[in-house]
């Protein structure tokens, strides 16, 4: 039952060392001898967390369900309201020189350190070519949308759809930094929304044919090159995991015992933990190379740089060498070919989502918990497995169904 202005007004502790009252949604009000306190549980990455809130009378019941709600907003966003909160108190402790440049500079080094190096790199560049030379010595304050406009517009122009849009967002977020800090009063870029052209969606290009996939499969085999890269080769059609993910595969997330690869959230788009079953023939490829780069910590370590991961090129570019251009086959594009091919296979489309590690946009879907579908995606992948090797080998190959339940 909800509380009351009454409730709350007329709470004692009675004979007790503290006394909790419930609200609603999470929220409740907690009595101790010093005094009464709102907080506000809920779950975040899986995680139980409990906020403060403020203290009452201070905060009233209505002021407290307030700050709920906008805690709330933040959760559906995708944002932790206590790390947001955290962040706030830090920028304004920040002595921040009111320039473009130097906010970008702050925000860089507060935020910077939860993103991946491909995000790092996108948003130096974006900051380096286009951001600082504009706007870098004006006062943050004096920046406004019709600059923006006109620096993102010039990039347009020149057919670089995604650029532009990514010229508004990185300068969106440092607008909103600033915010926090209170060096400007709103953020602006919001005023751009749906001036610029949309980005094309640009599909990566797989063959989903089985004969072409086959052709494929035998080309990937016969490659003649570093080892580490013919093993990825090999196993980026068979476990269509993102390219990035699978270049940076490390000897201490393969468990093989339990036949599993562990991909750190650290490591994945969605920042959340991501378990790939390895078939039999995952495994022997694995066992293979193990002796090969088993020393170091990269399952697939660059040839001049043993101490990083073969580079983003890497693949396409050994995909190139094998007579492949990139209107055929690109590394990101297994993953497609593995979807088209699998669900015409009749494989459970849940189980198939949950092993491309996509995001859940139905927010039931995405209530259950990702090992649920463990059983059949081991089933898939070993199934998958067995099929490539068949197309491979040119056998006439049956798609395997999903067996009843």
């Amino acid at each position: 039952m909800a509380l009351s202005d009454v409730a709350v007004r007329n709470a004692v502790l009675g004979d007790r060392a503290l006394r909790k009252l419930t609200d609603q949604g999470g929220l409740y009000l907690l009595v101790k001898p010093a005094g009464k306190y709102w907080r506000f549980d809920y779950r975040f990455e899986g995680r139980r967390r409990t906020m403060a809130l403020g203290v009452y009378p201070e905060l009233s019941l209505k002021g407290a369900r307030a700050a709920q709600a906008s805690a709330r907003k933040l959760i559906e966003s995708g944002v932790d309201p206590m790390a947001e909160r955290r962040m706030e108190r830090a920028v304004r402790r920040l002595k921040i020189v009111n320039t473009f440049a130097h906010v970008a500079e702050q925000w860089c080094a507060t935020r910077g350190a939860s993103w991946s190096q491909a995000q790092r790199t996108k948003v130096d560049s974006v900051l380096r070519l286009y951001l600082l030379p504009a706007f870098g010595s004006l006062p943050v304050s004096d920046v406004t949308a019709a600059q923006l406009l006109a620096a993102a517009r010039a990039v347009e122009d020149r057919g670089a759809h995604e650029t532009a849009h990514r010229i508004v967002q990185v300068a969106g977020q440092v607008l909103r930094f600033a915010l926090l800090a209170r060096l400007v009063e709103r953020d602006c870029s919001t005023d751009l929304r749906g001036l610029l052209k949309p980005v094309r969606v640009r599909h990566h290009p797989s063959p989903k044919d089985p004969r072409e996939v086959g052709e494929l499969l035998r080309a990937l085999h016969s490659y003649g090159g570093d080892p580490a890269t013919c093993a990825a080769l090999k196993l980026a059609p068979m476990l269509f995991v993102r390219p990035g993910e699978l270049r940076g595969a490390q000897w201490a997330e393969i468990d093989f015992e339990r036949a599993e690869w562990r991909i750190p959230a650290e490591r994945m788009k969605m920042r959340a933990p991501h378990v790939v079953p390895l078939s039999t023939q995952a495994l022997e490829i694995l066992r293979a190379l193990q002796p090969v780069t088993g020393r170091g910590r990269y399952v697939f370590p660059g040839l001049r740089t043993p101490s990083r991961p073969i580079s983003n090129n890497t693949m396409n570019a050994a995909l190139r060498r094998l007579g492949f251009d990139r209107d055929t086959i690109t590394a990101h594009g297994f993953r497609g070919m593995a979807t088209t091919l699998l669900n015409e296979q009749g494989w459970n489309r849940d189980a198939i989502e949950r092993q491309l590690a996509h995001a859940e946009r139905d927010s039931v879907r995405a209530a259950y918990n990702h090992a649920e579908y463990m059983p059949e995606r081991r089933r898939m992948m070993q199934s998958w497995a067995d099929y490539l090797d068949g197309l491979r080998l040119g056998a006439d190959v049956v798609p395997l169904r999903r067996a009843a339940s």
